[in-house]
């Protein structure tokens, strides 16, 4: 039977792309979110459980499992994530609490059997704290009289220790001294670490595959551990080598110089180019960002200088107003928001000229957004702050009350922050609503407007991991948002967003930009959707975790070695283009910082990423200087680049030529370029490369400890990172604020609603350059509708300022 089209299918344009593009990308994005939908269902069923009760053998109850989530709460409410980790996850000058309690607790019992005379105390200690005896059929968890003594030890240890009266752990004074807070805290500390070492019923490891490397339990690395890490090295080779003979035999039909332009362009200059009321509304988005990301700078330089003194900020006990596990939990949130912030403005600044017009009022709108995202920001960081303070009068309250890491914001702020984003699609949608009806539902304004909807879609996510569920749990939901969120969609979406400004100023033609976006997702999506689980083979979840994360994040290198091959061909095209233009390229600094986006992708992310993703190799470095290091060659390598690009991209549009500082523009793209390589291998790189060696040869417990950080070695190489921070926020920093700050004094007001669609250039003397027999596009004039090829649908855009 044949289906008539309805009148509002007949006007949209035709697909621009093979239909077997949209058929790759739903087939990965099906069986991705398939195997993960069941991995969410085993992580419920299957994780560690969380007992009812800990009794001893007479039934006496030791802690139960209310007061192992209010542990828990209190963990993440004072903040104590961003000090230490649990389970390896969080931050690094604290230790992490499993791997503590495991030491410290097996150290008492072992040495009570010595005492005892008992012929094998170490045999006897193993036997100990590898017997499973939790009954799930009761819910309660038996523990030996010997460990219902460490635990009572271990109280009174670490009440000693967050109730030290000085700053001399880089904690406030007196942090956490109630005694029914430490009862709850060590409850949780050895709950985790029971998990870590009882072993999993039907397997010879524990719940967390044997981690931590804890030789006084017999915790080593597993056979799962060995064998998925070679087989993960043998996927990757077979994926490069497919990867090679796919770009050898399809290289001219699937990167930027397939299908090559031909044409000669003439950029339109700023102040040729109008812009809308909600564009020029963007430039007051660019110097929040510039600020927050001044902010984070500072707090930067605050927690490195942590790691080198803990007592003093140069003369100044600044533990006593900014300690570290503060100064942490905002560095980390500001990384997140400033960079996310600039997505937004440049999402708001890019929909005129996708849809060719700005509906009214849309301005308002923009500053809405603004405005509720500083309520946010505000009202989080002061929660945050009271929270880690420990004012009893806010205590327990969802506008107060910190949660996970990298989800730090309290309950309600974070929710409002969902709310916001969503209102921001809102916004983007409004504004390229009826460029959308024009068009297939696949062509390039919907990838613009799905990978947008896509960010507050999947940080929405992170809802699920509230402070109160089980740890397993919320380590599952939680790596949604750091993972899926930031590494995957938000990858997408400056994917899209290039491809558009490409498209925009005529250096690749649209299909060709779709093209590229549906092979990112795919590529990305096939590694990056189930490599998620690679943040997860020691939080004890089910055991299907190892396999699945090891064998998939290896493939997370593979679109990343294809940016890399593909990086010259993009400088070649984009100079060639440059080269053809009559009138000079306005965006050579913003398109530099996205030359450093594809640099940065591949060594930061890549290289740094898939040297810590190893199953064998996380096994001792997760929680180390390694961890960090990819963190910041990521992070800032690859957003914070792209958001400080895309700034620029926008501000060159708003900033009077005449205003335009060009060499501040330079000087900020070397400064932060420098100042973060200077980071990541005069500091962070060889730490961890240390810090691994230590964690293998002397333990876990202690490559992580306080004495590890304090050795004169370590701490020469702390200091050496202070000449590349300070070229980093001096000369890469403020002059991008000042950047920002001018986008805001002088900024070119919006005085039109109607904008060129798609078009930021002119095209001139059409150039041949597939043979005599091909005929070029038409030209584009000033204030001419040009007619439209068979590729676009025949439906090109209007040229005109």
């Amino acid at each position: 039977m044949v289906r008539l089209k309805t009148g509002a299918e007949k006007l949209r344009s035709e697909l621009l792309v093979s239909k077997g593009w949209l058929q790759g990308v739903a087939l990965v994005m099906i069986f991705g979110f398939a195997v993960m939908g069941f991995i969410a269902l085993r992580t419920y069923s299957d994780s560690m459980p969380q007992p009812k009760q800990v009794v001893s053998a007479s039934g006496e109850v030791v802690f139960t499992s209310a007061e192992i989530t209010a542990g828990q709460q209190t963990f993440l409410r004072r903040g104590l994530q961003q000090y230490g980790s649990i389970m390896g996850h969080g931050g690094y000058l604290g230790p992490d609490y499993t791997a503590d309690y495991l030491r410290r607790s097996a150290t008492f019992v072992l040495d009570a059997l010595t005492a005892s005379g008992i012929q094998d105390p170490q045999g006897a200690l193993v036997e100990m704290m590898r017997t499973n005896r939790y009954d799930a059929a009761t819910g309660d968890l038996e523990f030996t009289t010997l460990q219902i003594e460490a635990f009572d030890s271990l109280k009174a240890y670490y009440g000693d220790y967050f109730g030290e009266p000085s700053t001399k752990y880089g904690l406030i004074p007196n942090a956490i001294s109630d005694p029914e807070d430490i009862h709850e805290l060590t409850a949780f500390f050895a709950w985790t670490s029971w998990a870590a070492s009882a072993e999993r019923p039907g397997h010879n490891y524990s719940y967390t595959n044997n981690w931590p490397a804890e030789p006084l339990v017999d915790n080593s690395p597993t056979a799962d551990i060995i064998v998925w890490s070679g087989l993960s090295l043998v996927a990757l080779m077979v994926a490069l080598g497919a990867l090679f003979a796919l770009y050898g035999r399809w290289s001219k039909q699937m990167g930027w110089q397939h299908g090559e332009e031909a044409k000669a362009l003439s950029f339109r200059q700023p102040g040729e180019v109008a812009v809308t009321p909600a564009q020029s509304a963007t430039a007051w988005f660019f110097l929040v960002v510039a600020l927050m990301f001044l902010a984070q700078a500072f707090l930067g330089a605050a927690i490195e200088h942590y790691r080198v003194d803990l007592t003093s900020f140069f003369g100044f006990d600044l533990a006593r107003l900014l300690p570290f596990n503060l100064a942490r939990t905002w560095h980390v949130q500001l990384s997140l928001l400033w960079t996310a912030t600039s997505f937004l403005a440049a999402g708001i600044f890019l929909a005129p000229y996708i849809s060719g017009r700005e509906p009214r009022r849309q301005h308002w709108l923009a500053y809405g957004l603004l405005g509720a995202l500083a309520v946010v920001i505000l009202g989080s960081f002061v929660g945050e702050a009271l929270s880690i303070f420990g004012v009893t009068a806010v205590e327990g309250s969802p506008f107060w009350d910190m949660q996970w890491e990298y989800l730090d914001l309290p309950r309600v702020w974070q929710g409002m922050l969902v709310v916001g984003l969503f209102l921001w699609i809102a916004i983007i949608y409004r504004g390229i609503r009826a460029r959308l009806k024009t068009e297939h539902r696949f062509n390039l304004p919907w990838l613009f407007f799905y990978a947008g909807l896509a960010i507050p879609a999947f940080y929405a996510v992170g809802m699920l991991a509230g402070a109160e569920v089980r740890l397993s749990v919320a380590e599952f939901w939680r790596f949604w948002v750091v993972h899926l969120w930031v590494e995957d969609f938000l990858e997408l979406f400056t994917t899209v967003m290039v491809a558009y400004i490409f498209v925009m100023l005529g250096v690749v033609r649209r299909k060709i930009a779709m093209q590229i976006i549906l092979l990112d997702v795919i590529l990305y999506s096939a590694g990056g959707i189930l490599g998620t689980m690679h943040h997860l083979y020691f939080s004890g979840g089910p055991v299907e975790t190892m396999a699945v994360g090891a064998f998939f994040s290896v493939l997370e290198v593979i679109p990343l070695t294809f940016l890399t091959i593909e990086a010259w061909s993009f400088l070649q095209l984009g100079a060639r283009q440059e080269s053809r233009s009559s009138a000079p390229f306005p965006h050579r600094w913003a398109v530099m910082f996205l030359v450093a986006v594809g640099f940065w992708n591949f060594l930061g992310a890549g290289v740094f990423g898939f040297l810590i993703n190893l199953p064998i190799v996380s096994y001792y470095e997760i929680g180390t200087a390694l961890t960090a290091n990819h963190a910041h060659a990521a992070m800032m390598g690859v957003y914070g680049m792209m958001g400080v690009g895309l700034s620029l991209f926008a501000l060159r549009y708003l900033i009077p030529a005449d205003r335009w500082p060009d060499r501040l523009a330079k000087i900020s793209f070397w400064s932060l370029n420098i100042g973060l390589a200077w980071m990541t291998f005069a500091t962070l790189l060889p730490l961890g490369v240390i810090q691994l060696w230590y964690s293998i040869n002397d333990g876990y417990f202690e490559a992580r400890s306080l004495n590890f950080i304090n050795e004169p070695g370590n701490a020469v190489l702390e200091w050496l990172r202070m000449p590349g921070d300070l070229v980093f926020i001096l000369g890469g920093v403020v002059p991008f604020v000042w950047i920002a700050w001018l986008g805001v004094r002088y900024r070119i007001r919006g005085t039109t609603q109607d904008v060129p669609m798609e078009t930021l250039f002119v095209e001139a003397q059409p150039v041949p350059a597939f043979g005599a027999d091909e005929v070029p596009e038409s030209g584009y004039g000033t204030g001419y509708r040009t007619r439209g090829t068979e590729e676009d649908g025949g439906n090109r855009p209007i040229g005109g300022a």
